[in-house]
């Protein structure tokens, strides 16, 4: 559970972000508050907390399923599959062994006691996330606060420090890792749609209905209430009628809570996602690279490799925002058009381009090793496993639109719930992402001559966060 089992309250900061914060479609949230873009806990006490009590349980567990007496098998049988899969193959086997040699353990960014020393306490700390949900976690600040925050993704925190290792690079896009990854992901998946997953469902200390955890949540749904944004089966139960942890995580929304502003203005580009804007690139090229700082798009490499396809975007533009835990989690289509195809790009979960650390923006310190996987979030629309919905827009002046679903970490399906030749309208779903992490990208072709700008002409900002279905662009018309 975690460290302080006693009632708290909200810090001051919270109280005064809630209060202060409004999250209407002309008024987004601009995200300072958030650390790592909230995939990793905004408090870093709270991070090293979860990971001490990891520790802690897989070395209790690894010395219970040592004695001679004991009947629990070694592993969950999706872990010990896992393990086979790693150690017969002694590529992988001598990667992981290199990645826990080139693990960053510096006692400024990792809790020396703590630490996840070797693959034999891993895979224990793997079978403990794959038993349980994901829940609120507390800890202690240095001048004695207790404070907590929701650890959506578990098994993106024990990944991420390794995921930043040379060793890492190598290992995590070897498709054969990631083929036993994500039979480990797939059957926590399956974990996550049972009753038993729903045991974090509650407005206890932990829950996902707390005090805490609805004092984080404000910011993104106000002033509406959960209800009112979002579908509850049961508003008045304890777990507001969620029989599973990926009901609740695929929430569907109330039909008025993000309405669609001129549904037959073809001109407008609306949201696909309730999100966070990354960025967006004009110009962009068939081939380029995609390392480091510049992080260039790569249509051919994003695309799958469909040299066809890729051609008809070079010369165009991507837009790119990301989902935090907190977040709706279903796309919505962002034109009037129809489906021409779509298809699912298999491709890594916690790959990385390694780095020296944060580079010292957002408040986060500088050479600060976590969160590789966060930095490096362009990149990903070529590495992760992906997919693609391509929508012949109404508009000529838009015409073709790739929309890239991007599954990351946690994520195993980016389910895709529209057809082949269907006719869509802005704002209308078209798939789910389940279980963790998640960005999306819009691509578009060189005839479009967007502006990026919301419903009242202000032009949309990198690290401010806007609801699914607002207007976030306008096409001109080609003479």
């Amino acid at each position: 559970m975690g460290l302080n089992q006693s009632r708290i309250q909200p810090s001051e900061s919270d109280l005064r972000y809630s209060s202060e914060s409004t999250t209407t479609s002309e008024n987004p949230i601009v995200m300072t508050h958030s650390r790592y873009k909230s995939w990793l806990p905004r408090h870093p006490e709270v991070h090293r907390a979860f990971i001490a009590v990891k520790v802690t349980q897989a070395i209790e567990r690894r010395d219970r399923t040592s004695h001679s007496d004991n009947t629990e098998p070694l592993h969950h049988e999706s872990v010990a599959k896992f393990s086979e899969a790693i150690n017969v193959d002694p590529y992988m086997k001598n990667l992981f062994d290199e990645i826990f040699l080139q693990v960053n353990v510096d006692p400024k960014w990792a809790d020396p006691n703590y630490v996840v020393k070797d693959f034999g306490t891993f895979l224990h700390i793997l079978d403990i996330i794959v038993g349980e949900p994901p829940m609120y976690y507390m800890a202690k600040t240095g001048d004695g606060r207790t404070i907590s925050d929701a650890v959506g993704a578990p098994m993106y925190l024990v990944f991420d420090m390794l995921s930043n290792t040379a060793a890492a690079y190598d290992l995590f896009r070897y498709r054969p890792f990631n083929e036993a990854l994500k039979a480990l992901l797939d059957s926590w998946g399956t974990y996550l749609q049972s009753p038993a997953s729903s045991s974090t469902l509650h407005s206890k200390l932990g829950g996902m209905f707390s005090q805490e955890a609805m004092v984080d949540l404000v910011p993104y749904i106000k002033p509406l209430t959960f209800e009112q944004t979002y579908v509850c089966p049961d508003p008045s139960a304890e777990n507001k009628g969620f029989d599973s942890w990926d009901a609740f995580f695929t929430r569907k929304l109330q039909p008025n809570a993000r309405p669609i502003k001129s549904p037959d203005d073809n001109s407008l580009i609306y949201n696909g996602c309730e999100s966070t804007t990354l960025r967006y690139k004009t110009n962009v090229k068939f081939h380029d690279t995609f390392w480091l700082k510049d992080q260039n798009y790569s249509l051919y490499d994003m695309l799958g490799g469909d040299k066809e396809i890729a051609k008809k975007f070079v010369g165009g533009t991507v837009y790119q925002a990301y989902l935090g835990d907190r977040d709706y989690h279903r796309w919505h289509c962002p034109v009037n058009g129809t489906i021409v195809k779509f298809h699912v790009l298999p491709g890594s979960y916690y790959a990385a381009l390694p780095d020296d650390g944060s580079s010292g923006e957002d408040g986060i310190e500088k050479g600060d090793p976590h969160g590789a996987l966060v930095r490096c979030q362009p990149w990903l629309t070529v590495s992760s496993t992906r997919s693609l919905v391509f929508i012949q827009a109404d508009n000529p002046d838009i015409g073709l639109i790739c929309f890239i679903a991007i599954g990351l970490a946690e994520v195993s399906t980016c389910e895709v719930t529209v057809c082949e030749n269907q006719k869509v309208c802005a704002g209308q779903e078209l798939g789910i992402f389940h279980f963790g992490g998640s960005g999306y990208a819009l691509v578009f072709g060189p005839q479009a001559k967007i502006t990026f700008e919301d419903a009242v002409g202000k032009a949309i900002e990198p690290h401010t966060h806007y609801w699914v279905n607002t207007i976030i662009g306008r096409v001109s018309q080609n003479p």
